[in-house]
């Protein structure tokens, strides 16, 4: 069987290379080679990866530099520095200027395939995400014609330069990360690091490391002692994504955080002061979360110092025209596609369409579109079949089916409907949904699996 996942091993030492390669692919990843940063960058443009392991000290282009490439090029790649004990403080560095984590020589078998399993299930994480390049601004996103985006840029614009905790809120796809990096580029503290971590992706027992760090021998594996997020975000903003997915386990340290300004590395008794202004993101009702006992009220109003709501697009359509003319532009040069507008019935057609993805929606329509259109101006014909007009679908969608067919594919779109209404009213949370719904948590699960419904 073909691997799923696909690790680009970057390495002067032909030893070293294999040696990754085969301990990687034991564990089912695919893997492929490079001897040094510029091969690296030749592999990237021929072969897709979901992440790349890469060592410090290299010829021509070192791993700095690569990271450096790579976060201008593919930034949604998760990178791996590997190092040895000698130039830890090379790869504090390299995480500060955007590496996923790093690992040092020698390593240890089980903290590789842990570090590039999380890195790749980031990565995918990552893609169901707004795609902004490194170098892209975020605030034309923000730039909408509509009262709520106004109510929410001034908010960004009053709380920048404050400490204070933000905490965001909103459906899958309209843009919370795009907010969060706003308040830190608007803020004092722009020139310090901007990390983001999602709890969502992140196992229960490795959380607390992730934020804090860890000394040398707090647990199998832990070869010296590693900063966490909150010691490398020092001095700027941390981005805690999908906190509402957070384990109660870990929720009292993180207030403890919060409150202090200090904390404990796991195994160590050394206190670590920090100066991080925290932004979280979630698209759960936390005061539900709260009454249900999945999430500490304490921590609750910690984090619900300023809160940023995000609307769905379906709820401001004045934004989708301003939003589709920046995609177009960015996606034309990017794809190097002759199209400079969009015709006035396609643009109604996105307006009217209720987007239950967002703009994460709306941003791969118009790429879509983009590569699809043969003239200068996107029409009707060019978007997405569920956007365009039954008279405009492909001819074999209205060919007539038997009747039970035709009964089986409504019955299947009641249900869907059902569903993703459901998900929707309670923000994706899948055991309050089944309740609405009639049905029990694992009947809805396997209703979701069978219909292809992903909850977020």
């Amino acid at each position: 069987m073909k691997p799923t996942r696909t690790v680009l091993i970057v390495e002067d030492e032909a030893n070293m290379r294999r040696v990754l390669c085969a301990l990687l692919e034991r564990d089912g990843f695919g893997t492929i080679e490079a001897g040094d940063g510029d091969a690296a960058l030749e592999r990237l443009a021929r072969e897709p990866v979901d992440a790349i392991l890469t060592d410090l000290r290299m010829p021509k282009r070192n791993g700095l530099e690569l990271l450096e490439a790579v976060r201008r090029a593919h930034p949604e790649i998760p990178v791996v520095v590997l190092t040895a004990h000698g130039t830890v403080g090379s790869a504090v560095e390299a995480l500060k200027q955007g590496a996923f984590d790093y690992l040092t020589k020698p390593f240890d078998p089980d903290e590789i395939r842990q570090v590039m399993e999380k890195a790749v299930s980031t990565r995918r994480l990552a893609s169901r995400e707004v795609r902004l390049l490194a170098d892209e601004d975020a605030e034309p996103l923000l730039c909408g014609p509509s009262q709520a985006l106004a109510e929410v840029r001034h908010v960004i614009e009053r709380v920048a330069p404050t400490p204070a905790t933000v905490l965001i809120t909103g459906e899958s796809g309209t843009g919370k990360e795009i907010v969060a990096r706003s308040l830190h580029r608007a803020s004092l503290r722009n020139s310090g690091p901007f990390l983001k971590i999602n709890c969502a992706a992140i196992p229960e027992g490795l959380l607390e490391s992730e934020l804090f760090g860890y000394e040398r021998g707090a647990f199998t594996g832990a070869v010296g002692r590693k900063p966490g997020r909150f010691e490398l975000a020092d001095g700027g903003t941390l981005f805690l994504d999908e906190i509402g997915e957070m384990p109660l386990s870990a929720q009292p340290k993180l207030l403890r955080a919060i409150q202090e300004g200090r904390f404990y590395r796991v195994g160590g008794t050394e206190t670590v002061h920090v100066d991080v202004r925290l932004v979280a993101a979630t698209n759960r009702d936390l005061r539900e979360e709260v009454r249900t006992g999945r999430f500490r009220e304490d921590l609750f109003y910690r984090l619900h110092v300023v809160p940023i709501h995000l609307l769905p697009l379906r709820e401001r359509p004045e934004d989708i025209p301003p939003l589709a003319r920046l995609f177009l532009e960015r996606f034309a040069a990017r794809l190097k596609r002759p199209v400079t507008g969009i015709d006035p019935l396609a643009m109604d057609l996105l307006r009217a369409h209720s987007w239950p993805g967002n703009i994460r929606e709306l941003e791969n329509a118009i790429e879509r579109a983009t590569l699809l259109c043969d003239g200068a101006t996107l029409t009707e014909r060019d978007l997405p079949p569920e956007v365009r007009p039954v008279s405009q679908r492909p001819a074999s969608s209205l060919e007539p089916t038997p009747l039970r067919e035709r009964i089986r594919a409504a019955t299947e779109r009641i249900e869907r409907d059902a569903i993703l209404e459901a998900l929707r009213m309670t923000e994706g949370n899948v055991t309050r949904a089944a309740r609405k719904l009639g049905l029990s948590r694992r009947g809805l699960q396997l209703k979701m699996k069978e219909l292809e419904i992903d909850r977020s």
